[in-house]
């Protein structure tokens, strides 16, 4: 995430929000933020919300989190937000919504829902 320069903007239990700009350095060939940047962003809020129900000293991992790739990343920042569907002892089903920042605008760009498994 340092890679990308994202920080991340909002903790609550279960609720994750991370935010990076859309720098030079993860622009396609068509200018748009990659794809690679938005599914990052997406996995990493979706795994920091399951981690953020687990006792301290917990971890996870992605076991599995498809995407759907809504629209192109236009604009000077995404923002992606990960939420726990059901928390789990073996398993965690989360979503991640992925939302490019353009001036005022907002625009949903991405849907992300995966299992993570505590280790």
């Amino acid at each position: 995430m340092t890679t990308f320069g994202a920080k991340l903007s909002a903790i609550a239990p279960g609720r994750v929000e991370i935010t990076a700009p859309i720098g030079p350095g993860v622009l396609q060939q068509h200018g748009f933020g990659h794809a690679g940047l938005t599914f990052a962003l997406g996995d990493t809020a979706a795994g920091y919300a399951a981690l953020s129900l687990m006792a301290e000293g917990a971890e996870v991992l992605t076991a599995e989190i498809k995407i759907n790739l809504l629209a192109p990343a236009r604009g000077q920042s995404l923002r992606a937000v990960g939420e726990v569907l059901k928390p789990g002892r073996r398993l965690v089903v989360v979503r991640a919504t992925v939302l490019a920042l353009d001036g005022d605008r907002e625009t949903e760009i991405a849907a992300l829902q995966g299992t993570m498994v505590p280790v």
